[in-house]
């Protein structure tokens, strides 16, 4: 994957009379034009059995904001080797090249492009370097029946194959103009490195911001016909197809999905049932997940009778709704964390919105009722994020206590951190996608509760009254420093 370079518009592109089709990647989820013949139907993620998000994260201090999400399946141990790697390389790669840049960030979120006999997972990399971000795409293969994960170029026959295919597009790739630039299209793995197929069986062939052509262009993708791509394709590649085709046809003999309506106000079932001006409160908070270890955390906070606030990336959340609802019928509350862990901050207000309102449909279809709580990555809050929580009738929230999980991962000390800075009102910082942090809960609870402290949701710390578009740190008052507009 070449090196990322800033990217401005969008455009759609149409190929000519060869059947090719051109098109802008799609965004954090694929709104693309229906009649886009680089469209990709991407799996559902809770349809997928023995599938759990995984998350790899930095605690270097030098290198806050990275966010690394991927998923990991129970039948497929060679792909998620090669996921897993995959990560760690990127993670150290952005260590490095971002070494002396203070408000660099790394993001990764997943799709699912096949689940059959072959699977196929999409990494969709976004990087920013304090001007804007730039995006990338990798597709990574697993054939079932022969245990192999291999990259996108696994799909074609062989070189002469990749050859072929890189002809068929740079010849499509005439139509538009000498803004493109059609030398770039080499039969390289680095070039075909995110290549999967939409629902008629055409080979939809990826490409990065930059990589072809002006920043302004966007990202570019081309269809290559299912009759064109079936003789390059190998077995691995015809099952793929395959399997795609017939997820297609399913799909299309189904009713369309509901859309989900908006449900009433998200409030835990213990909401009332403490008064936080007689008693010492706290709030413990959980960010990132749902992860490989939330359900066992929600155990622990069960057997110990204590409440909690959450709040879910939204493309993990989509991937296990069970465990929202979970978190709700115990008397959690389940809040937003944006759809892929980007810094909002970064952002314009139309992707500040758009990454709030994807997570709100998730978050609603599984419990029933819209968060209202909004924790920003990072904790990074801009005018717009501001705004654009004011607009959605959401209150944001911060921390004053940070048990530094993200960097220690020992037990004991996230715990000690917990209770030594605890105070009446404090709203504590952790994350239930590591191990460690589920290991600190029993300890934690058991000795703030010795302390005489009570466990609450954030919003019962100001006796429910949060007003939208503010920044809470603490169940003492709210940040009043920012203004609304």
């Amino acid at each position: 994957m070449p090196k990322l370079r800033i990217f401005g518009g969008i455009v759609l592109l149409v190929c000519s009379s060869a059947g090719c089709g051109l098109a802008a990647a799609s965004p954090e989820r694929h709104n693309v034009l229906p009649a886009d013949p680089t469209r990709i139907e991407y799996v559902d993620p809770a349809t997928v059995a023995g599938l759990a998000p995984k998350v790899l994260t930095t605690g270097d201090s030098a290198v806050r904001h990275a966010y690394i999400g991927y998923p990991e399946l129970s039948d497929a141990p060679h792909l998620n080797d090669e996921l897993r790697e995959q990560a760690r390389r990127q993670l150290a790669d952005f260590r490095e090249s971002s070494r002396n840049t203070a408000d660099a960030e790394l993001n990764v979120d997943w799709q699912l492009a096949a689940v059959g006999d072959v699977v196929g997972v999409r990494l969709r990399t976004g990087e920013f370097r304090g001007a804007d971000w730039g995006n990338s795409s990798q597709t990574f293969w697993y054939d079932r029946r022969s245990g192999r994960a291999t990259d996108s170029t696994g799909l074609l026959s062989g070189q002469d194959a990749l050859r072929e295919v890189a002809r068929l597009v740079k010849t499509s790739l005439k139509v538009r103009g000498p803004e493109i630039d059609r030398q770039q299209v080499k039969p390289d793995p680095d070039r075909f490195d995110s290549m999967a197929f939409n629902g008629t069986g055409d080979l939809v062939v990826e490409f990065d911001d930059c990589q072809l052509g002006p920043c302004s262009l966007g990202r570019l993708a081309v269809a290559v016909p299912a009759v064109q791509a079936e003789p390059l394709l190998s077995e691995t590649g015809r099952r793929a197809q395959e399997s795609v085709r017939l997820a297609a046809q399913r799909v299309s003999v189904k009713r369309p999905p509901a859309v989900p309506r908006p449900g009433p106000p998200a409030s835990s079932t213990g909401t009332g049932t403490v008064n936080c001006g007689q008693v010492k409160c706290v709030a413990l908070t959980f960010d990132d997940g749902p992860g490989p270890y939330t359900a066992e955390l929600l155990d622990t906070l069960r057997r110990h009778g204590a409440r909690a606030t959450f709040f879910p990336v939204g493309s993990s959340a989509a991937a296990r709704p069970e465990l929202l609802r979970r978190m709700s019928a115990e008397g959690h509350l389940v809040g937003n964390h944006g759809w892929a862990h980007r810094d909002l901050s970064t952002l314009p207000s139309s992707q500040i919105a758009h990454s709030l309102e994807s997570t709100e449909d998730v978050v609603s279809a599984a419990i029933g009722q819209t968060p209202t709580l909004v924790r920003p990555p990072y904790g990074a809050v801009s005018l717009d994020v501001r705004n654009v929580a004011r607009e959605r009738g959401a209150s944001l929230v911060g921390w004053d206590v940070d048990t530094q999980d993200q960097r220690d991962p020992e037990a004991a000390a996230i715990a000690g951190r917990a209770v030594e800075q605890a105070h009446p009102g404090a709203i504590v910082l952790m994350h239930d996608v590591h191990r460690a942090t589920v290991d600190a809960i029993p300890d934690m609870v058991e000795r703030l509760r010795g302390k005489g402290y009570t466990f609450v949701t954030v919003p019962e710390l100001y006796g429910t009254k949060m007003r939208a578009g503010r920044l809470y740190t603490s169940g003492i008052k709210p940040v009043r420093k920012e203004p609304l507009t």
